[in-house]
């Protein structure tokens, strides 16, 4: 595929030691809204991954999270979030990434995930497979919503109304447990590798889950909407991402609570 993959894991690689420089060296952030942080590491990624991707790519579209990219009429459109987890980053938790991922005409065709700390690539290539550090990843074999792990998150963006607090309750009472990393393209690589079951959220932007939802998909595994609809990075207000067997049964309970049936009631402060 025009080398798109390849090129899309140097970039990455390249942007992941770029972070992982700033990261030793504790660089300082600053707000761009009440509550999400940008550093001069998100700025410099973006900016040194942007220019890369218009080097190999001239004619592609790019959208970049902190705003550097490059529009045009090309059916490639690249979606690049420089540092995926940046509160996490800027308080030196060790759990962040850079991730891109490429469509064309709409539909996914590559993408990578990359964690610099741990020097874990993610990637994947529509029809081809998903991939950590070169291997073949699938998704797990978990079937009981009871027995499985997974994760979610917290947008920063109007915190104190998400709804999700009543979703995290419910499924962390039916299951063996609920992660939050703090960074979706990592919940996504890790339902796609097997090290979690299920995944979901509101409200994420198009950069987190470009990449994310192809290794998912690639890996064996299925990826909705909360409701069951067919997703859209650019408009489903929700995403659900498993390892395929999980997706009916979790679509449900999902359901019950989208209704405001609670299996397990909100324990008292007393």
């Amino acid at each position: 595929m025009a080398g798109y993959l390849e090129t899309a894991v140097e970039i990455a690689r390249e942007a992941g030691a770029l972070l992982a420089g700033y990261f030793e060296r504790r660089v300082r952030f600053e707000l761009k809204g009440e509550f999400d942080l940008v550093t001069e590491a998100d700025r410099a990624s973006e900016k040194l991954v942007v220019e890369r991707l218009l080097t190999h790519f001239p004619s592609h579209a790019i959208v970049a999270e902190e705003g550097g990219g490059h529009e045009t009429s090309s059916e490639y459109r690249w979606y690049v979030d420089p540092l995926d987890g940046t509160t996490n980053f800027a308080h030196g938790f060790p759990m962040f990434n850079i991730t891109m991922g490429l469509q064309r005409a709409g539909e996914a065709v590559a993408g990578v995930v990359y964690d610099p700390i741990r020097q874990e690539m993610f990637s994947a290539e529509r029809g081809s497979g998903a991939y950590l550090n070169g291997k073949r990843i699938r998704v797990s074999g978990v079937r009981n919503l009871g027995e499985s792990l997974s994760s979610t998150g917290f947008p920063s963006r109007k915190r104190s109304h998400d709804v999700n607090i009543h979703f995290y309750y419910q499924v962390a009472m039916a299951s063996h447990g609920v992660r939050r990393t703090g960074s979706a393209a990592i919940d996504l690589a890790y339902v796609a590798s097997g090290r979690l079951d299920f995944f979901w959220e509101f409200g994420l932007m198009p950069w987190d889950m470009a990449a994310g939802v192809l290794l998912v998909q690639e890996a064996g595994g299925r990826v909705s909407d909360m409701r069951g609809a067919p997703h859209d990075i650019n408009s489903s207000p929700h995403v659900l991402a498993d390892n395929g067997s999980l997706h009916e049964p979790t679509l449900a309970f999902l359901a019950e609570v989208f209704q405001g049936k609670l299996r397990m009631p909100m324990p008292d402060m007393d």
